[in-house]
């Protein structure tokens, strides 16, 4: 694939001539309606496989092959040159795909009320080519032990036929909040801690989950080694039925970091005693903050950082948000909160309201500005194609195991083919 940003004038037409695609398979990659005029600034996937590059004053084979991981011979080949001529400026050559490395992705999808909607469910089945697991959320623990289940309804159908992994994320949810107290009453009661994994195993084994997923949250500082000692119990116990165990675990920057959801979290622990964790590295911009990328580079960076140097880098998952915010200014603490919305409804809002989309390449995250019909203004943050190759560029260089998302049903076509483009998919 090949990201191109929108310049102003451009059309489908003239971008599918520039890259030998068709309207439709441009409109189709990026869900774009054939006959609607494109955003200043909208980064659109072209469908293809490599790249296209328009030489500059300046470039040379060897400059152009060293910045694409490629050689200047094969540069040449591909493209029909001698290797010594000089090239021309403007003249577009190919640049072929380099190797890809295999990763494995999940996500996360949370069902409201008794049933799974048909746009979740259509939203999982799309996704599913494209994961190592899904994740239901969640199986919530009630103070005797039991569990209250998620519905599923032809979730397990849905990643059967595509060989992903369903993840059995296991929370101390109560009353739609994580819960300290809930924390306490199980990591401090041996008895109940047993029902616990007796229930857990039972039901995975009754609905074809592979991986046991802890989401243990918003513990009390004094429970960290009473949670560490529970997941070596849990990890023995399910590894003995050849199931996996994971954790997730709050976005850290150092073992000496407390507050009231991370202090119990022991990145040390879990990566001795997990297969792997999901690290929540998102929502430093959140519905309740003030308007700021959800996730920016720099952020995510440290916390990895620091995540390698307790674990290796096989065990992380980097936690990606699938969504961004629309914040009302000024913003007062307290006052209301920003509303989430999807990539593509993002870009929606950019064109109904006739807005360039900037990019700010410190935080590696797209945004905008307007005004509402009560003179209000707004700006939002949210993710696109550019966001999401840095980050898959930050595993590749940190050697992560991969990505896991917040949550299914927010529509951003561009990720899953950039996902294609970049690795291989782990299927279990």
């Amino acid at each position: 694939m090949q990201i191109h940003v929108v310049q102003p004038g451009q059309t489908l037409f003239r971008l599918s001539q520039a890259y030998d695609v068709t309207v439709q398979e441009l409109a189709d990659a990026n869900e774009i309606p054939v006959g609607r005029s494109l955003v200043v600034g909208q980064a659109l996937v072209i469908p293809i496989v490599g790249r296209y590059y328009w030489v500059r004053a300046g470039d040379t084979l060897t400059s152009i092959a060293a910045r694409f991981g490629t050689t200047p011979a094969r540069l040449a080949q591909v493209n029909g040159l001698n290797a010594g001529q000089p090239l021309r400026v403007g003249l577009r050559l190919y640049i072929p795909p380099g190797p890809k490395r295999t990763a494995e992705f999940n996500a996360y999808l949370e069902p409201r009320g008794d049933e799974v909607s048909p746009r979740l469910t259509q939203s999982a089945r799309e996704a599913a080519p494209y994961l190592t697991y899904l994740a239901p959320f969640s199986f919530r623990i009630n103070r005797n032990g039991t569990l209250q289940p998620p519905p599923l309804d032809n979730l397990r159908r849905i990643a059967q036929a595509q060989g992903v992994t369903l993840m059995m994320v296991v929370t101390n949810l109560e009353n739609d909040q994580f819960s300290a107290d809930l924390g306490r009453v199980i990591l401090t009661n041996e008895t109940l801690q047993n029902t616990l994994l007796d229930n857990i195993l039972r039901t995975a084994r009754l609905l074809g989950f592979r991986d046991i997923h802890f989401d243990i949250e918003h513990l009390r500082p004094v429970d960290r080694e009473a949670y560490n000692n529970f997941l070596r119990k849990a990890a023995d116990r399910i590894h003995q039925q050849g199931y996996l165990m994971s954790t997730a675990l709050a976005p850290k920057t150092s073992a000496a970091q407390t507050g009231e959801w991370y202090t119990a979290h022991d990145y040390k622990a879990h990566g001795e005693i997990a297969d792997f964790v999901v690290i929540m590295t998102y929502e430093w911009g959140y519905s309740g903050g003030p308007a700021m990328p959800v996730s920016p580079i720099r952020e995510v960076r440290r916390v990895l950082e620091y995540a390698l140097t307790e674990m290796p880098g096989s065990k992380i998952m980097m936690g990606q948000n699938l969504y961004g915010y629309d914040w009302t200014l000024p913003f007062v603490p307290g006052g209301a909160y920003a509303k989430a919305l999807s990539p593509q409804q993002a870009i929606e809002l950019a064109h109904r309201e006739q807005v360039s989309i900037e990019y700010d390449y410190t935080a590696q995250a797209p945004h905008f500005s307007y005004w509402d019909n009560n003179r209000k203004q707004h700006i939002v943050w949210f993710e696109d194609a550019r966001s999401i190759q840095a980050k898959f560029n930050l595993v590749k260089e940190l050697g992560l195991r991969g990505v896991s998302y917040w949550k299914l049903g927010l529509p951003f076509p561009q990720n899953w083919l950039l996902i294609q483009d970049n690795f291989t998919v782990v299927k279990r």
